[in-house]
């Protein structure tokens, strides 16, 4: 029993620093706010994880691998259906691991191992978005030059990426809490998928639309 009372701590700090930083923002939040919410010791703290980077790092860690797993599967998306699934299920890991996207610039500019990784991330996302068109176009639910396929790409990750941002900085008092999510993760697929209205099929465009208006309820963008 004595030999997995550290892993457990170590879970407890990673679940707990995810809370505070997500709630406050990674800036804001000390290691040993960290220690005073978890009611131990700064020394159990930095036993487990030396410096607050590790805890970060660890932490993304876990959002890395939750992301390639979900990443996977877009190239068997092969409608509107399964398109507004995929993109609702990114946004919902990234709303779970949203201190990293709240503070994305600050977070980057500090660490360069978060810096090289987050770049290898928008190149699986900017992969998975053209598996995803691809299998959309073999399955004629769109149809799209593959002279624009890089950029329709691009657009969607870039949207994908900086949608919690935009929402902060749109209402900045409530954005990130938690009673503002669903909306949150529902206006920032929509506005995703509505980068492919050009290229849907007609009864694709009309499922999409219908879609944004049965789950969303409004017309807020």
């Amino acid at each position: 029993m004595a030999k997995k009372a550290p892993r457990r701590t170590a879970q407890r700090i990673l679940e707990v620093s995810l809370d505070l930083f997500n709630r406050f923002g990674e800036p804001n939040v000390s290691t040993t706010l960290i220690s005073a919410e978890l009611k131990i010791s700064p020394g159990n703290l930095y036993y487990h994880y030396p410096a607050k980077d590790e805890l970060i790092n660890a932490l993304f860690d876990r959002y890395e691998a939750g992301l390639n797993e979900l990443l996977d599967a877009g190239g068997d998306v092969a409608d509107v259906e399964d398109a507004w699934f995929f993109m609702h299920s990114l946004f919902e890991l990234i709303w779970q691991h949203r201190f990293l996207y709240r503070d994305l610039n600050d977070l980057l500019s500090k660490n360069r191992r978060l810096e090289t990784h987050f770049q290898a991330v928008l190149r699986r996302k900017t992969r998975a978005i053209k598996a995803m068109l691809d299998g959309m176009s073999r399955s004629g639910a769109i149809t799209i030059d593959s002279r624009a396929v890089e950029a329709t790409a691009t657009c969607m990750v870039v949207v994908l990426t900086y949608w919690l941002s935009y929402e902060y900085v749109r209402e900045p008092r409530r954005a990130l809490e938690t009673q503002a999510a669903q909306l949150s993760l529902l206006r920032g697929a929509h506005h995703v998928l509505n980068l492919l209205l050009p290229y849907l099929e007609q009864g694709q465009r009309a499922h999409l639309l219908g879609l944004v208006g049965a789950y969303s309820g409004d017309g807020d963008g």
